[in-house]
């Protein structure tokens, strides 16, 4: 994008043109002004328009959504910059406080909880002091630009958030490339495991993206476990999936090969790098 300025309302801040001005600072490290737009701005693709003007066009860089009609799907400044960029459908797998949300911001809070199925003051307790002084201050603000704590905060934000989205989709072809499921059946009983062997170059996080694999898959519900190179050693990790109390990893603790079993029976370490003992430890951790 050419963008010199990014425009978005005055008054009190809301996280989702707070999110969206980070994620478009990733993109463009423009200043940020927060002042209702003008016609000529709404015009300029040099400036882009978050959360205000009652326009949303993309190709001008304008990204507004409070014009849509009241039953539209639930959609903030936020969805509307990350469709700009390709990544929303990831973002919709991959960040599951997206879609909250947006049901806060267009439906408020009672709707939002009533989704989620909780009572609505379950929202305020979820509240962090991170987010409230983050969005307090940059209510205060009439310009944010480069070295004012706030603009770069808002950066470094908005990379972590690209960095995450465009790395695990990379991540999640690269398991498809390389698993293996493991039918490890016992008594009649579905119970398969996903095998992620050791590769070079060894990923920093050889566990990432893992659960997110499996939980794409058709057979997902028969999935317990996971078999991942351990980033510490030369072995293994191996885990629950989704905390599946059919596997409890104390059981395998006196193994010689296994130098570390949680006390909560949810992973354990081994030295094993035989894909036959590495079954075999993951049977033993079998809850009958």
């Amino acid at each position: 994008m050419t963008i010199e300025t990014i425009l978005t309302h005055p008054g009190g801040a809301h996280k989702d043109e707070f999110l969206a001005c980070c994620v478009l600072l990733a993109t463009a490290p423009a200043t940020i002004v927060r002042r209702d737009p003008t016609k000529e701005d709404l015009t300029n693709p040099n400036t882009c328009v978050v959360d205000t003007g009652q326009a949303h066009s993309p190709e001008l860089n304008n990204f507004d959504h409070h014009q849509f009609p009241r039953d539209h799907p639930p959609t903030c400044s936020l969805s509307l910059v990350l469709q700009h960029l390709g990544l929303y459908e990831d973002a919709r797998q991959f960040c599951e406080w997206l879609e909250p949300a947006e049901w806060f911001d267009c439906r408020g809070a009672k709707d939002t909880a009533f989704k989620l199925g909780v009572k609505s003051e379950v929202l305020n307790q979820l509240n962090s002091p991170i987010d409230i002084t983050l969005l307090q201050r940059f209510a205060l603000c009439k310009m944010v630009e480069r070295g004012n704590p706030i603009w770069e905060v808002m950066r470094m934000i908005g990379e972590d958030l690209l960095n995450y989205l465009k790395s695990l989709r990379a991540r999640l072809d690269f398991i498809g490339q390389h698993a293996e499921l493991w039918d490890l059946g016992i008594s009649g009983q579905a119970f398969k495991v996903l095998f992620m062997p050791r590769t070079d170059p060894l990923p920093e996080k050889p566990s990432m993206g893992i659960p997110r694999y499996i939980k794409a898959l058709k057979t997902a519900d028969q999935v317990v476990g996971m078999v991942y190179p351990d980033r510490r050693g030369s072995g293994y990790g191996v885990s629950r999936y989704e905390d599946d109390i059919r596997l409890d990893f104390t059981k395998i603790e006196m193994e010689p090969d296994v130098h570390f079993a949680h006390a909560r029976g949810f992973i354990a370490k081994t030295t094993a790098t035989d894909s036959s003992r590495l079954r075999e430890l993951v049977k033993a951790a079998w809850v009958l």
